[in-house]
């Protein structure tokens, strides 16, 4: 088996972080098209959206989401911790050839009876610094057996 950095229960503490990174294309979106079955012409049809307020295509938001899944599930804590809930605002769009950043944050730490819920900020910017996707997960750290 392939070895993984993971945080543990017990080893995740208030203000660590974790980022991922990818430029998107147009080829993300369709695949996403495909996946999903969402097919809302802001995303597929160029024509269509040169008649939005965008004035052209823009990738489906959920995309920004999924990096903050990624985040959460490789970089922080990493594999092995729940995804429990997200809380999100799409704040601006997002055009092919942005590069976005997903980053993730741990806000508080609740110990319960037998594991923890870390609740973290999640924050997406753009290659200018623009915040295009925000809210807030709560996920369950991994425990070692």
């Amino acid at each position: 088996m392939k070895e993984y950095k993971i945080l543990y229960e017990g080893e995740l503490k208030v203000g660590m972080s974790g980022s991922v990174s990818k430029r998107i294309t147009e080829e993300d979106v369709e695949t996403f098209a495909k996946v999903t079955v969402d097919y809302n012409p802001m995303h597929m049809d160029q024509e269509f959206a040169e008649s939005t307020q965008f004035h052209k295509r823009i990738a489906h938001g959920m995309l920004s989401a999924g990096m903050i899944s990624a985040c959460l599930g490789t970089k922080m804590p990493g594999p092995g911790a729940i995804y429990l809930n997200q809380s999100l605002r799409f704040d601006k769009p997002v055009y092919f050839g942005d590069v976005l950043v997903a980053t993730v944050t741990v806000e508080k730490i609740d110990q319960k009876a037998h594991f923890q819920i870390a609740t973290l900020s999640t924050v997406v910017t753009n290659q200018n610094g623009d915040k295009v996707t925000e809210g807030e997960a709560q996920i369950m750290p991994a425990k070692k057996d």
